[in-house]
């Protein structure tokens, strides 16, 4: 980055620790034999850091081949 002239906007915040009070979810596809295209979904969401907060892009993939089925970019983390 130093020789692009890039800087950090901030330090990385933590946005993966949970706070006090919020439940952990198990991960149900842990050890789930996953054989064929379609048998299972995963989605994904990545907090993208920015200069007034955070994007957010979802992706959902094929547990088999990890292939990108869908995705979507919002500055919001409401459901539409």
């Amino acid at each position: 980055m130093r020789l692009m002239g890039l800087e950090a906007l901030y330090p990385k915040r933590k946005t993966s620790i949970p706070g006090q009070g919020h439940r952990i979810f198990p991960y149900l596809v842990r050890g789930l034999d996953i054989t064929r295209p379609n048998h299972a979904w995963c989605t994904d969401i990545t907090y993208i850091p920015m200069r007034h907060g955070f994007g957010y892009l979802v992706a959902i993939l094929d547990g088999a081949s990890r292939a990108v089925l869908s995705w979507r970019l919002s500055s919001t983390m409401e459901a539409d």
